[in-house]
């Protein structure tokens, strides 16, 4: 749990935060959900009191130790050569950084994580489809991703011979859901019903996150150690002293005094744990005109503002890029520096940044439990695909430019911006304080794409000195794609589409996957444009690293 601070610039602002969290008993009002120290409005009240149970979570999953245990060693002797998990968000992001961080046991099966809806993601992850369990994670049960990702899924089981299909699903949801009954009625494997009052961001020590965790044999009880340690811990009075309040201090005064960028400065092996934080982070605060925006991933010699404040972490011997730590230092970003002793402190550190959150919502005057937004999406995705239905043709916006075959279409905003100035200088938009999106729905497993896309990224940040962000679409939609249309009008974003170069049907559907995929970029992009968000919609021809090398140069060539 150790932490230091170091205030840089903003020493005044984050002494005031910590003395507005200690004069309003935050600790204590948070602990015993006193509902109007968040606002005295009761419908406010009631969305927050709704969303609190990661508070208690920690009391809901020890008793179940044992089940999950069993459960485990039920599928690791079960015969199954992989595990896939089919979810979205907070149902997927933090088994993904249990997956990379600590890995899969010995013994074992393969575990994978499917948040993606590329035909080619899809079917990578169910190439063994005959051999693996599907753990199929909805808080609502009605998202629309992992349930296509499960029509797929069950067909190719049955394809291969099974008839009780259901014997290889598990479920993990709210009581009550769509999910819930049809799990009970079709006779799933395994059912995890969640407590409701537990959103999907605030659900990494829930069944969300640990049974998956169990799965790949993680250390149930270290994980708990450490989360319960922190738990206490975070039930100090005094910010200064409380590892949440602390760092939720300095993330709400920084972006209230304009450092609104949250770097976080990792080392390698904690690489997916910042995507996490992204997600949680970014949907959590993004609304209402404020914000956070989380930084992660970017490469250690980006150059920074007068925006950032930062967060380095360290586990056991493995330290962030020094050079990148002086450099956020001689910039005068605030400093906060986190030790974790090994990997299995991540339950710790998970309950450290949900606390972290809650309060710098707090200290900002939002709801951080809600997500106004992201439903503007959804319903922009569920027009076009009502009319690809009905009509067998997918809308798209007229092209204001094309490159190569690529197609270029402004939104409304960044055509105002730019006047008579050509679709390809839209990074021309990027002025001090704002910060470059790039969002790309392709499959998170083409390494060339990939690569372009990190080599773009990286360049925007040395040529226009601001800093980045990298999302694949679905993914990021439900994580950062709140912050991006309610957070601060800061982002200039660039969503690249392509049709899928082999598609698949899905099961039930009357749309396709690639479908699917390419209507949910566009709707995006549509919804971006409606909030009056400067961005660039790319509709490229197929999805070939050459086609966006070919705009990605033609983007940064007008710098």
């Amino acid at each position: 749990m150790t932490n230091s601070l170091a205030p840089g610039a903003l020493a005044s602002e984050i002494d005031r935060a910590f003395e507005r969290l200690s004069q309003a008993g935050f600790a204590d009002g948070l602990w015993r959900r006193t509902l109007d120290i968040w606002s005295p409005d009761r419908g406010v009240q009631q969305k927050v009191g709704n969303r609190l149970g990661w508070l208690s979570v920690l009391e809901f999953v020890t008793p179940a130790r044992d089940r999950l245990l069993g459960f485990a060693e039920g599928v690791r002797s079960g015969g199954f050569t992989d595990v896939v998990l089919l979810g979205m968000g907070g149902s997927s992001l933090a088994p993904e950084v249990m997956r990379q961080v600590l890995g899969v046991a010995p013994g074992y099966p393969r575990f994978r994580m499917l948040d993606s809806v590329d035909p080619d993601a899809v079917r990578d992850a169910m190439a063994n489809a005959a051999t693996s369990l599907f753990v199929f994670a909805s808080k609502s049960g009605s998202t629309i991703e992992p349930n296509v990702m499960a029509a797929e899924a069950r067909r190719r089981i049955e394809a291969a011979g099974h008839t009780d299909w259901a014997s290889r699903f598990v479920a993990i949801t709210d009581e009550n859901t769509a999910l819930h009954t049809r799990a009970v009625a079709e006779r799933f494997r395994d059912i995890f019903v969640n407590p409701a009052d537990i959103g999907g961001r605030y659900s990494a020590l829930s069944y969300f996150g640990l049974v998956p965790a169990v799965l790949m044999g993680a250390d149930l009880d270290r994980l708990l150690a450490g989360a319960r340690a922190m738990a206490d811990a975070c039930h100090a009075a005094d910010p200064r002293v409380n590892p949440g309040l602390a760092l939720g201090a300095v993330m709400g005064a920084a972006a209230a005094s304009g450092r609104d960028k949250l770097t976080l400065v990792l080392p390698r092996k904690l690489a997916s744990f910042g995507l996490w934080v992204e997600q949680l982070v970014a949907e959590s605060t993004g609304k209402q005109g404020k914000g956070v925006v989380p930084i992660a991933g970017e490469t250690p010699d980006a150059t920074y503002g007068s925006d950032r404040v930062a967060v380095a972490v360290k586990v056991g011997t493995d330290a962030p890029d020094a050079g990148a730590i002086e450099r956020l230092r001689a910039s005068g970003a605030p400093m906060v520096s986190l030790e974790m002793p090994d990997t299995n402190a991540l339950g710790a550190e998970f309950f450290r940044w949900e606390t972290a959150t809650a309060a710098c919502g707090w200290l900002l005057g939002i709801n951080p439990f809600d997500e106004p937004n992201v439903q503007q999406a959804k319903d922009a995705t569920k027009a076009l695909l009502d009319t690809y239905t009905s009509q067998r043709r997918l809308p798209a916006p007229e092209p204001h430019a094309s490159i190569g075959g690529a197609r270029l279409t402004l939104s409304g905003a960044a055509r105002t911006q730019l006047g008579s100035e050509p679709a390809e200088r839209v990074l021309r938009l990027l002025a001090p304080g704002d910060y470059f999106g790039l969002l790309a729905y392709v499959s998170p497993a083409n390494a060339m794409i990939a690569g372009v896309c990190d080599r773009l990224r990286a360049e925007v940040a040395r040529r226009a000195g601001r800093a980045t962000m990298f999302g694949f679409g679905p993914r990021y939609l439900h994580s950062t794609g709140q912050l991006h249309k309610g957070g601060p009008n800061s982002g200039v974003f660039v969503v690249l589409v392509a049709p899928p170069a082999e598609d698949l049907e899905i099961p039930g559907e009357k749309f396709s996957f690639g479908v699917l995929e390419t209507a949910q970029g566009i709707g995006d992009f549509q919804s971006l444009d409606k909030t009056g968000r400067r961005a660039l919609l790319v509709q490229l021809p197929r999805p070939d690293a050459a086609a966006v090398e070919q705009v990605a140069q033609a983007l940064l060539k007008e710098i």
